[in-house]
């Protein structure tokens, strides 16, 4: 598949990439943007740095095109009927001397390709019966010589709620199309006579084969694209809808496309309808961005959450951490209190969430507010487990995220902790105070910090999974407003990822 590998960066990726599309087969409602949960925009600047792209593709377009058989004959004085048969014509070489871009607003992308010198060689087998029934043929190898001008407008379809690319207006213009038989070794007038007969009927061929690649490739890469895009926003039983809430923005500067992004999870049905989303709400300074909403941020919580995947667990020297973060008497006295003279090695803390997370969207960050639970477990030796320690509380934490050497970083501040249940083997009663206090203290401390590390470890782990890691991204800034978050971008393509696909699809 390696024509599939070669479009992987092209000059489709400009439109494909992000996965958009067109309103051509899908109804969307008058209102379509109250149903857009993601949104995705890539603008011009990388849209020309995909074009440097360009020619792979028409090197792949023009290699993996099937000429047919090219056959004709006519009628010649003296020599009588003439008949010929280019066979096995492929691609000798090519190069590419320019290539540039345009989006052109709520039309196509138009791209054109300028000086393309393409070498075709292949077999020419002739023939003629002379008016003394004479009969001669012969086959020559050929190279043909052409010099060509490119453009294409691709214009975007939606069918079946996801991206279809039309490359099917497309136009070869030659400035040159000369035939050599046999390093012209022939004579002058037979490589005249053929190179009559067939340049029209050459033009023809290529321009169809050519195009017809190209177009062939636009909708492979679609559905390539689409599935990768897919694949992204999945992970086991939790995945995203990336259907299409509306028609895309083609506008001079920029591409937008809009998803509906419902959090997909068993039998969980999510359900949007009162988005926020307004082109006005981007800007077109960086290459790309993409918009979420608040109510998808607070059902892949709630999946999470159905999916048993918010509880944590702390064994050793992490357990240790958290409950030594400093060492004063009345630490030492709680810890004693509570783990009964137990080690670490011998005792376990699980944390995890009773109810769905509450995710806020807020200019100074995400807010989470959640009821948590926490128990403390020490295994004495010969005796059976011991529950020592069992506390629910509700945690409302203010987090910032960034994302920086190809890790996500999340940073907690204004955090809040109200005990709703706690009981505990050391203070059956409850009135000793210091406990609380110390959990209290620790939790707000270590415990928030670590869990928020672990998360992390976590997002990072499953977003270098799915290849993120393998892109150049350069100075990436996540903005929050009330009710959506913003993530804008530069980036750049290493050239082994490229490579790397060719591979695959070998």
């Amino acid at each position: 598949m390696l024509w599939a590998g070669r479009m992987r960066l092209g000059t489709f990726g400009i439109l494909l990439m992000l996965v958009h599309t067109a309103a051509a087969a899908c109804e969307f409602g008058p209102f379509p943007y109250r149903v857009t949960g993601i949104v995705c925009r890539m603008t011009k600047p990388a849209a020309l740095l995909l074009n440097q792209e360009t020619a792979q593709v028409i090197q792949t377009a023009f290699r993996n095109a099937k000429f047919p058989n090219i056959t004709g004959e006519r009628s010649m004085r003296l020599l009588g009927k003439v008949a010929y048969e280019l066979t096995n014509i492929q691609v000798n070489g090519l190069s590419i001397e320019q290539s540039e871009v345009e989006l052109k607003e709520n039309d196509a992308i138009h791209i054109a390709i300028k000086n393309v010198t393409a070498f075709f060689k292949g077999t020419l087998t002739y023939g003629y019966a002379g008016a003394w029934f004479l009969q001669l043929f012969h086959s020559v190898d050929f190279e043909i010589e052409s010099s060509i001008d490119l453009q294409i407008n691709i214009k975007l379809m939606c069918q079946k709620d996801q991206v279809a690319a039309d490359a099917s207006d497309c136009y070869l213009t030659f400035h040159k199309l000369k035939l050599h038989l046999q390093g012209d070794k022939e004579p002058g007038w037979l490589k005249q006579l053929f190179t009559d007969f067939i340049s029209f009927t050459l033009k023809l061929v290529l321009k169809s084969e050519v195009c017809n690649e190209i177009n062939f490739l636009a909708q492979v890469l679609a559905n390539y694209v689409h599935d990768l895009a897919a694949n992204f926003v999945q992970d086991k039983d939790i995945s995203v809808d990336i259907a299409l809430a509306s028609a895309p923005l083609i506008k001079a500067n920029y591409l937008e496309s809009h998803h509906k992004g419902l959090v997909l999870y068993k039998n969980y049905s999510d359900v949007f309808s009162d988005s926020v989303f307004s082109p006005s709400l981007l800007t077109e300074s960086r290459m790309l961005y993409f918009w979420l909403s608040e109510h998808n941020l607070n059902s892949l919580a709630l999946a999470a959450f159905l999916d048993k995947r918010l509880v944590l667990t702390f064994r050793g020297e992490k357990l240790q951490a958290l409950f030594e973060m400093e060492d004063t008497e009345a630490q030492r006295k709680a810890v004693q209190m509570i783990f009964q003279g137990t080690s670490y090695n011998d005792s376990v803390a699980k944390v995890w969430s009773l109810a769905h997370p509450q995710i806020s969207l807020q200019p100074e960050g995400t807010v989470v507010k959640s009821l948590v639970a926490a128990e403390v477990s020490v295994f004495p030796a010969g005796e059976e487990p011991l529950m020592v320690l069992y506390m629910e509380k509700e945690i409302t934490v203010t987090i910032q995220a960034a994302y920086a050497e190809k890790k996500l970083i999340l940073h907690a501040s204004d955090s809040s902790i109200e005990f709703k249940v706690f009981k505990c083997t050391a203070d059956p009663s409850g009135n000793d105070l210091s406990i609380r206090n110390f959990l209290q203290t620790m939790i707000s401390v270590a415990g928030i910090p670590e869990v928020i590390s672990r998360i992390e470890l976590a997002l990072t782990s499953l977003m270098n999974s799915k290849g993120l890691h393998l892109f150049e991204i350069r100075n990436p800034e996540i903005i929050t407003r009330k009710g959506y978050v913003i993530v804008q971008l530069d980036f750049s393509f290493p050239n082994h990822l490229l490579l790397d696909f060719l591979e695959k699809r070998l």
